[in-house]
C-alpha cells in the first residue's frame, strides 16, 4: 500500500453514503414526493433531472465533511480527501488561481448539478457544480467484472482522472469541445484526463509515496476501463464506432505519457485530430 501519510493536504469531501438517495437540505425523498405531487396536481410536465438538479444547491450539513472536519471519518474518507488534497497541491502549481473540486461519496444514487448521479454511471465529474461523484463500490465491480487488480493507487488514479476533467472545465477545454462534439473529441478529452492523472502521479511518486512497482496498479486500472475491454467483457464483441473513452492501449499510452513526462503540457491528445 502506498504511503499516503507523506501527504498532509486535504481536499473537500462530502459524505452522503448513509443517506440513501441523498438530495441535500434535509429534503430527501419526501422533498421529491412533494415536488412530484405539485407537478401532477398543477397539470405541469416533469423532468426528473431538472427536479433533482434544482435541489443541488441545498447541502446536507449533517453528513458534510471538509478538510478541517475529519474527526470520526472512516479510512476511505481520509484516503479520498488525501488524494484530492494532493491533486490540489499539484494543479495549484500548474493553473493560475486554481480552486479544487468537491468530491461527494455516495451509495446507489444522489442528486448532482447534472441531474441524478448513480452508481451505474461510475465515478464521474459534473462541470455544473464542479464536483466529482464517487461510489467506491465501483472498484469492487472493476475487479470482479473487468478483472482489474485493484489497489489504492488504482483508486487514486480514478480520482485524479476526474480531477483532470475539472482542470479541463476551468481552463475552457470542455467548452471548446462542446462546440465541436465529435466522437474523436470526446475520446481525446478522456485520454487527456488520463494523461493529467499520470502527470499528477509523477509528482506524488517524487515524494516517495509509491512503493516500487505500485504505479502498475494505475496502469492496470487504465487498461481495465478501456472501451474495447469493457465491450468485450459485456457483449463479447467490440464496436469502435461507439467508443467514448478510448481503447485500453490508448488509455495506458496517455497515462504513461503524463507519468513519464511529469508535465501536463505533454497531454495534447487533440494534436492528431
Amino acid at each position: 500500500m502506498a504511503d499516503w501519510g507523506k501527504i498532509f493536504s486535504r481536499g473537500n469531501v462530502e459524505d452522503r453514503r448513509g443517506n440513501g438517495l441523498a438530495l441535500g437540505g434535509g429534503l430527501g425523498v419526501v422533498g421529491v414526493i412533494v415536488t412530484l405531487l405539485y407537478t401532477f396536481l398543477s397539470g405541469g410536465t416533469l423532468d426528473l433531472n431538472q427536479v433533482l438538479g434544482s435541489l443541488n444547491g441545498l447541502t446536507d450539513q449533517q453528513n458534510s465533511l471538509t478538510s478541517s472536519d475529519f474527526e470520526g471519518a472512516d479510512n476511505y474518507e481520509v484516503f479520498a480527501s488525501t488524494v484530492l488534497g494532493s491533486t490540489n497541491d499539484y494543479w495549484t502549481q500548474k493553473v493560475t488561481n486554481y480552486q479544487g473540486p468537491k468530491l461527494v461519496l455516495f451509495r446507489s444514487a444522489t442528486a448532482s448539478g447534472c441531474g441524478l448521479a448513480t452508481s451505474d454511471v461510475g465515478p464521474h465529474y459534473c462541470p455544473a457544480d464542479k464536483t466529482i461523484y464517487l461510489d467506491e463500490t465501483f472498484f469492487q465491480e472493476l475487479q470482479q467484472r473487468f478483472k482489474a487488480k485493484g489497489g489504492d493507487v488504482a483508486e487514486a488514479y480514478v480520482i485524479a482522472h476526474e480531477v483532470g476533467h475539472h482542470v479541463q472545465n476551468i481552463t475552457g477545454t470542455m467548452d471548446q469541445i462542446a462546440h465541436d462534439n465529435t466522437q474523436a473529441n470526446s475520446i481525446a478529452l478522456e485520454l487527456q484526463a488520463d494523461c493529467y492523472a499520470g502527470s499528477w502521479a509523477n509528482s506524488v511518486s517524487t515524494l516517495g509515496v509509491f512503493e516500487p512497482g505500485e504505479i502498475n496498479e494505475a496502469v492496470d486500472a487504465a487498461a481495465a476501463v478501456g472501451d474495447d475491454r469493457i465491450q468485450q467483457s459485456v457483449t463479447g464483441q467490440m464496436s469502435p464506432e461507439t467508443w467514448t473513452h478510448g481503447s485500453s492501449e490508448q488509455r495506458v499510452q496517455w497515462f504513461n505519457a503524463g507519468y513519464n513526462s511529469g508535465n501536463p503540457t505533454a497531454c495534447n491528445t487533440f494534436a492528431d485530430l
